[in-house]
């Protein structure tokens, strides 16, 4: 392959980077994400967003009386601070596009697996539902209470997804070999370009691509956060479908009497739009479904028949990525030795 056909190649490739949620596989993509993580442009937004995130919880405390609704604003508008960021200056938007319509995508596969897991989940989560311990606690938390609660799950299954997700990753760069690089280079821009690459290093004429599949930096954080956008949007769809399941069940078997005695309450505050369905009972649900969250994500990672279920078809995705990133690299190195040469 010529010059100008490798410039193409890697312009193909580059596009198809893009479109695949591999932003940060891109040197340009790259360059302005390590430019908008500068010290210097991070701490004075962070700044901003901390005084105003503190002065709204503040006042929001002191309006509703409820001084657990501070921390948790805090912490909800930091979030959200924090995501807009990734998304606008950190080039994020493309790795979470696609992730979300790679989950959705495979929705006639995932519900099946969903209705695997489900029903020994529900068996567990269920017993913790007809408890009145649970009821007691859930039902007598105040609302920035709850909403500390369900940060503390979430934030909790986030970060063990941080700390597992890595390692699936550096899993799979470890075995990368000719036949790994052709397979996962097929029916894509840079299929001729590998065959070419695996040829010459066979035959001592080009370096070896698989010198270059180990996946470090902003690429190998790009892999993560594909895996962490794919496993946080199935667990929401479960803990969802936990918390419809509970409010129905609640509906059904939990009478007033019932939820009064467990609660320790006199009243409950009935929803007017759904009389059979009280606020404690939703409080309860939402309790159970944040902490079937935490347990779901635990359990697709750490069990091996959840794993497969859940990770079969991502991580020969991200197969695909670190055959392609290999190439890629290789490529680019034999372009600058042919300018370097001329």
């Amino acid at each position: 392959m010529d010059q100008n056909g490798s410039a193409e190649t890697l312009r193909l490739t580059d596009a198809w980077f893009r479109r695949n949620g591999l932003t940060y596989f891109v040197p340009e993509e790259r360059d302005a994400v390590r430019a908008a993580m500068r010290p210097r442009r991070t701490v004075r937004i962070g700044l901003v967003v901390v005084i105003v995130a503190v002065a709204a919880g503040v006042a929001l405390a002191w309006v509703t009386g409820d001084v657990g609704v501070a921390p948790a604003l805090l912490l909800t508008l930091g979030g959200a601070a924090a995501g807009w960021y990734a998304l606008t200056a950190m080039r994020f938007r493309p790795i979470l596009t696609w992730a979300v319509g790679r989950t959705f995508g495979s929705l006639p596969r995932l519900l099946p697996m969903a209705l695997r897991a489900l029903p020994l989940l529900l068996l567990f989560i269920t017993f913790l539902f007809i408890n009145a311990e649970v009821w007691e606690m859930s039902a007598n938390l105040d609302a920035g209470a709850l909403w500390l609660v369900t940060l503390l799950f979430g934030g909790s299954a986030v970060a063990f997804l941080l700390v597992r997700l890595p390692e699936e990753v550096d899993r799979i760069d470890d075995d990368v070999d000719a036949e790994f690089l052709l397979r996962t280079c097929a029916r894509t821009p840079l299929e001729t370009a590998c065959a070419e690459l695996v040829e010459g290093a066979r035959d001592g004429e080009s370096t070896d691509p698989a010198e270059f599949a180990h996946v470090s930096g902003y690429e190998r954080w790009n892999l993560v956060l594909a895996l962490l956008v794919i496993q946080a949007t199935q667990v929401l769809l479960i803990a969802f479908a936990v918390f419809a399941f509970f409010l129905v069940f609640g509906a059904i078997v939990m009478t007033d009497g019932v939820q009064m005695g467990w609660t320790g309450q006199e009243s409950l505050h009935n929803l007017s739009w759904l009389p059979n369905v009280s606020g404690e009972l939703v409080k309860v649900a939402l309790f159970l479904s944040a902490f079937s969250s935490l347990y779901v994500t635990v359990s697709t990672v750490t069990d091996e028949i959840y794993r497969e279920q859940f990770f079969g078809t991502v991580l020969r995705e991200i197969e695909r990525a670190v055959g392609m990133r290999a190439v890629y690299l290789a490529l680019r190195d034999r372009q600058s030795a042919q300018v370097r040469s001329q």
